[in-house]
């Protein structure tokens, strides 16, 4: 505990890297557990997929769990 997923468009691996080791850092430091007890993984969409895969597929089922959606803050 926590798992984050990112779902975003391909990345190179040096990016992909670099934004997990980040978020790990803040969610050590801000959620406050362990290092060791989080898992984070990078799915990779193709832009053509996203409006169907994410968009309809998770972010709309998921709106009440939403904290910001396209930049904007829901809360």
């Amino acid at each position: 505990m926590p798992y984050i997923a990112i779902k975003g468009y391909p990345k190179d691996e040096e990016t992909k890297r670099k934004v997990a080791e980040q978020i790990h850092e803040i969610f050590a430091r801000e959620w406050g557990c362990p290092a060791t007890a989080i898992s984070i993984s990078v799915e990779e969409v193709a832009p053509e997929n996203w409006e169907d895969q994410i968009v309809n597929g998770e972010i709309r089922q998921k709106q009440d769990k939403m904290f910001i959606v396209n930049g904007q803050k829901q809360y």
